[in-house]
């Protein structure tokens, strides 16, 4: 989870149409299946809805898309293994 490079952004769409802009922290592999970190680009860190945001990666129709997180046990393990490696790298620096 380097910012060599500067950091990365998307913009997503949720079920409304609303777009989000979010700032990739990171991705990892578990269980076979690809997750993504966010935290929102365009809000204040003071702002109480301010978090990061897991994100699985899916195939649909052969294109990669996003998808929430809906099972809190698979939600859980994912946030541990971010939280691992975001302080392990901490600790490195």
């Amino acid at each position: 989870m380097s910012e060599a490079f500067g950091p990365d952004f998307v913009t997503v769409t949720d079920d409304d149409g609303n777009e989000f802009e979010l700032e990739h922290l990171g991705t990892l592999e578990h269980n076979g299946q690809t997750y993504m970190a966010f935290v929102p680009a365009d809000m204040d860190e003071e702002d109480e809805d301010y978090g990061m945001i897991l994100l699985r990666v899916a195939e649909v129709d052969g294109e990669s898309i996003l998808e929430d997180i809906d099972d809190q046990k698979e939600l859980d393990e994912i946030y541990e293994q971010f939280m691992s490696e975001i302080f392990a790298e901490e600790d490195e620096a």
